[in-house]
């Protein structure tokens, strides 16, 4: 089989762009744990509320991409401030059991309620920008991925600004490193938590508004990406969001190479191979395991 350098770069770009996104999901749920140490099966339901709210708003606004995510991300916001408020404050730290069939009850609710009022059918969303597509050279990349990348890598950086050099940042950081010596010093973990879910939640919309004009909308979206999400924060270290962000994108370049190559059949069980392997060879993953890293 005789494979052109065009070829390779078409793959290696559409596998960076869904990497991107990848990230998106994995991050906000790396913080989750990282502040609160709860671990959050709804959490996919995030993304399919985001890109349902995007697939909403567009014919409300001309399907005008820009108004829709901005309607997406703050919709997912509040939901993660109401997830915080009604049920994930009551969690204590360690408890795993206890947050894990809270929040995959809460996950069953919201994905049977959706397909209850929207049903299982997958369905096309379409933006004002179309197939519209970047000739870069030889390869070809639509407008709506690239627009994806673009979020991605913006929101990462935003992220990382607002960790690294803002009072609320060192405060979130201060947390979940050591909640009695916040606590000391005057910090509000209820807070500083709250504001912590209702930011995971938004990079988790942001994530379904941009996927949903690349791949099919449906109710059941988020229960396939959740469990991708939670192997690559295993993979990359339990609490590092720069491990995180690394294995997605790596990720995203092995399902794009192997649908390339193979069966699109084998992208789906990749990953847990890789995690299978990752957890024997490195417990604590690939990255230093740490309470939320940001570097």
């Amino acid at each position: 089989m005789e494979v052109s350098a065009t070829y390779l770069l078409q793959l290696f770009m559409n596998g960076l762009m869904l990497g991107l996104i990848y990230a998106l999901i994995a991050v906000g749920l790396a913080l989750i744990f990282g502040v609160l140490e709860v671990i959050n099966f709804a959490h996919g339901e995030l993304l399919m509320l985001g890109g349902y709210a995007m697939a909403l708003t567009l014919p409300l606004v001309g399907l005008s991409y820009w108004p829709s995510l901005l309607v997406a991300v703050i919709a997912t916001s509040l939901v993660g401030v109401v997830l915080y408020e009604g049920f994930l404050r009551h969690i204590g730290q360690k408890e795993f059991e206890r947050s894990i069939l809270t929040t995959l009850g809460i996950s069953m609710i919201l994905l049977y309620g959706m397909q209850y009022l929207f049903t299982a059918t997958p369905m096309m969303v379409d933006t004002a920008y179309g197939f519209d597509g970047v000739e870069i050279g030889s390869i070809r990349i639509t407008l709506t991925r690239l627009i994806a990348g673009a979020l991605s890598v913006a929101a990462f950086t935003g992220l990382y600004c607002l960790l690294k050099f803002t009072q609320f940042g060192r405060a979130m950081r201060a947390i979940a490193q050591n909640r009695e010596a916040a606590l000391m010093v005057g910090i509000k973990p209820r807070h500083v938590a709250r504001n912590a879910v209702a930011l995971a939640a938004a990079l988790c919309g942001l994530a379904g508004a941009a996927l949903v004009p690349i791949q099919l909308l449906h109710p059941a979206m988020g229960q396939a990406m959740i469990f991708k999400a939670f192997a690559l924060v295993v993979i990359g270290g339990l609490g590092n969001m720069t491990g995180a962000i690394v294995v997605a994108i790596a990720l995203g370049m092995i399902e794009s190479w192997i649908g390339g190559f193979f069966s699109i059949v084998w992208q789906e069980g990749a990953i847990f191979v890789i995690m299978i392997v990752a957890v024997l060879l490195r417990p604590d993953g690939l990255f230093k395991r740490g309470s939320m890293r940001v570097g």
